[in-house]
């Protein structure tokens, strides 16, 4: 996470490693998780002890992220409640319930439980200046963008993202989710599908888009309108009608000043882009700066529409910060990306593998559109991170897929990711597989993942483009790095 490098430069490394009497001591229930394992090295780098325990750890699953966490300090313990201690105090993902192991230790000795959002939020409203990104799609890509911009800018940043900066990855830093820099400019990826955004009281907000995710629409208003009302400067886009409307109401309410607006092709917004042509693992655009009348061209090394826009909110939000929009040009210029967001892991014999977070109908639908900018086949591995989503979202998925896919695309779905408890199991893949059948599609839904990879495997032939989509399970990328060893195998035999 840079810790060592942001220690040695940023102006305010003193304040930062001054200890207190006693150091604090916290224990991450579920401490690979891609929410926590950040949230836990920016805790470490402000000078607590760490230690946790993890599912996947217990089950043998990414054990080089669990060795990369013992190296950097951390120490973890099985999740049967054994690493609890009373001086802890043991951080939850989300619902507090006595049945997780490590919680109810907590209970029986006496340890403060805060869950995660609660401390991130904590952590996030002590700094003097703070930028919170929000939207059903694209946050922790505008939270890259901005971490990059800054750390360009030298303003040193602290980041809290929920997946990988490719920017700040390297062999020492693998899980790049954090960026460690000082106290006073908090950036961070912040969530409305548990309600937690209700917690964050941003200097700037950014909303990209809301759509049906997680919550009701009527809830989703609530939520946003009141995350952008507490906001010194909120970034909005105009495509979607859903945050366009929050726009109009912040300056129906007289706070006009307080807006920026971004858009495709539209002239009435603050920043709009335009012009876009697609590259094949980029976008170029012109940008043109309402406020200033200068337009600007654009060339991103990440590909679609949608990183476009990602881009253009992006901007807003360090422009907020006082940010000059040509030097903000200038560092997306060299943004690498966010891991798994349509990020190829290799080609064999003429088949291109590509992982991707997509798991939503929003990110499916930008994902394939970006992919149909150019000829292949699409075979679509699509793993469902549960069962609530499909049940919710059952006809979105099956237009989603029906609307994109070509006659020759197909997709391939497992069930869902399936972790126990009393989740209602109604709706599985294969009723989304008969809708896409229904209306013309190619769609098969198999029993587990590994027949998926058996069948892909089969069928693919040069020229074919791979993408394994899927959320909240790391395991994902091991299985598309699998497909491509698979695929250069099938060749050479």
């Amino acid at each position: 996470m840079l810790v060592t490098q942001v220690f040695r430069d940023t102006p305010h490394s003193a304040a930062k490693i001054k200890m207190t009497p006693e150091k604090p001591s916290y224990f991450f229930c579920g401490v690979g998780g891609s929410g926590m394992l950040p949230l836990a090295m920016i805790v470490q780098a402000r000078g607590a002890s760490v230690e946790g325990s993890d599912r996947s750890l217990d089950q043998g699953r990414t054990p080089e992220k669990f060795d990369w966490l013992r190296a950097h300090g951390v120490v973890l313990h099985p999740q049967d409640g054994s690493g609890v201690r009373a001086e802890h105090t043991v951080v939850a993902t989300g619902a507090v319930e006595d049945t997780v192991p490590d919680i109810g230790a907590a209970r029986r000795v006496g340890a403060p439980i805060v869950t995660r959002p609660e401390l991130l939020s904590q952590i996030f409203n002590a700094a003097p200046t703070s930028v919170g990104v929000a939207g059903t799609s694209g946050k922790s890509t505008i939270t890259g963008m901005i971490a990059w911009i800054l750390h360009q800018a030298l303003r040193a940043p602290t980041v809290m993202n929920g997946a990988v900066m490719r920017n700040f990855a390297d062999a020492d830093h693998p899980f790049a989710s954090a960026l460690i820099g000082g106290p006073d400019l908090f950036v961070a990826e912040v969530d409305e599908s548990d309600g937690s955004i209700a917690r964050y009281d941003p200097t700037v907000a950014v909303v990209s888009n809301i759509s049906l995710d997680h919550k009701s629409m009527e809830e989703l208003r609530e939520l946003f309108g009141g995350f952008t009302g507490r906001a010194r400067t909120a970034v909005l886009n105009l495509d979607n009608p859903e945050t366009a409307a929050l726009a109009q109401s912040m300056v129906a309410q007289g706070r006009g000043e307080a807006v920026v607006t971004f858009a495709l092709g539209n002239s009435e917004a603050d920043l709009s882009g335009h012009d876009l042509a697609p590259l094949p693992a980029g976008m170029t655009f012109a940008l043109t700066d309402r406020a200033t009348g200068r337009t600007h061209a654009v060339t991103l090394n990440v590909p679609g529409a949608h990183n476009v826009a990602n881009a253009l909110a992006a901007i807003g939000a360090v422009r907020a910060l006082g940010i000059d929009v040509e030097a903000a040009v200038e560092a997306l210029e060299t943004f690498a990306g966010i891991r798994r967001r349509m990020e190829v892991v290799g080609t064999a014999n003429g088949i291109t593998v590509i992982d991707d977070f997509a798991h939503n109908p929003d990110k499916i639908s930008a994902t394939l559109k970006t992919l149909h900018a150019f000829e292949g086949r699409l075979l679509i591995l699509f793993q469902p991170h549960g069962f609530g989503p499909l049940k919710l979202m059952k006809t979105e998925f099956i237009e989603t897929f029906v609307g994109l896919m070509q006659p020759d695309d197909v997709l391939l779905m497992p069930e869902p990711v399936y972790y126990g408890g009393t989740t209602d199991r109604s709706v599985g893949s294969q009723d989304i597989a008969a809708g896409v059948r229904a209306a013309g599609r190619k769609a098969e839904a198999l029993a587990d993942r590994a027949s998926c990879g058996d069948r892909i495997v089969e069928m693919a032939r040069p020229g074919d483009r791979i993408i394994v989509m899927g959320a909240r399970d790391d395991t994902l990328s091991q299985f598309a790095a699998e497909l491509v060893s698979r695929l250069g195998a099938k060749a050479r035999a």
